[in-house]
């Protein structure tokens, strides 16, 4: 899955990414970058993650760079 991060707080590891398939919004929460090359995002980044859905919450996990090497 592909998106945008619209906001990241390095301090608590929260945060939001904007879907491009339906502009929904899928949450970053604390160890959500464990096991990727990230340490931190900024807004704007394109990255690809893989989507996790627990008591009908979706949130990221492996995130990686977007495919425009952003």
């Amino acid at each position: 899955m592909q998106g945008v991060v619209q906001v990241y707080d390095p301090q608590t590891g929260v945060g939001v990414i904007v879907r491009e398939d339906n502009r929904e919004k899928v949450l970053l929460r604390p160890g959500s970058l464990t096991g990727s090359i990230f340490r931190m995002l900024r807004q704007g980044q394109r990255v690809n993650f893989d989507l996790d859905t627990e008591d009908g919450v979706d949130y990221a996990k492996r995130v990686r760079f977007g495919s425009d090497g952003y």
